[in-house]
């Protein structure tokens, strides 16, 4: 599925559906879980199984992949990308830095925000757009496609601006058939868009959203 999200040319793609891959967790990786439930082992080393994958389509060698500042991935020296996992989901992207600036998956659950949390993610304005796509299209959970959107935009922001980006500092449109935009509130040197756009799609029980930021011309 993310494969539809992305570039076909530049950035390569893995997923997996659940663990069922036999994935060994390399270098400094089982550090990082080694106090965490049997569950979220395997979620980890499935999802950085996902990740080699997609690096071995660019020609990279299976590396670790470390956690550094809030989390967020270690990629090799010239890598972007973007890794994500959800209930019986895991996925990678990743692009050489020459030609993409960042990259940013998200996955989530077809399913609706708990009570009261679009409220605390969402701008006015992106709460009433949610709640008219609503009433036009109840079969679709706009609420946590508007928070799986956010997730994707901070994804792809973090690792250029290296600092947070509030919920309510980005505001986000999104359109019917697979489109958003992201109007950035906040503004930084290293990032030089203010208005990035992306995929989204459902299918299989899940949302997926995808943005790839192309490097300055």
């Amino acid at each position: 599925m993310i494969e539809k999200l992305v570039p076909a040319s530049g950035v390569a793609t893995a997923e997996a559906f659940g663990d069922t891959v036999r994935a060994p967790l390399l270098g400094g990786e089982p550090e990082i879980v080694s106090s965490a439930v049997e569950k979220r082992r395997q979620e980890f080393a499935t999802t950085r199984w996902c990740a080699r994958q997609a690096l071995a389509e660019l020609g990279v060698g299976p590396v670790p992949i470390l956690t550094g500042e809030r989390g967020a991935p270690v990629w090799p020296e010239g890598i972007v990308g973007s890794m994500t996992h959800c209930e019986g989901y895991r996925a990678a992207a990743v692009a050489r830095a020459s030609g993409i600036l960042t990259v940013g998956i998200d996955a989530e659950p077809h399913l609706p925000l708990p009570k009261g949390m679009l409220d605390l993610i969402a701008l006015p304005w992106e709460r009433r757009r949610t709640a008219e796509m609503s009433r036009l299209e109840p079969e679709v959970h706009w609420d946590r496609l508007l928070f799986c959107v956010k997730e994707c935009v901070y994804k792809a922001w973090f690792p250029v601006a290296r600092r947070v980006l509030d919920f309510g500092q980005a505001e986000i449109t999104i359109e019917y058939g697979g489109a958003f935009s992201a109007r950035l509130l906040e503004s930084d040197p290293g990032f030089p868009r203010r208005l990035l756009r992306g995929r989204w799609l459902i299918d299989q029980g899940l949302i997926v959203a995808g943005i790839t930021v192309p490097c300055p011309a």
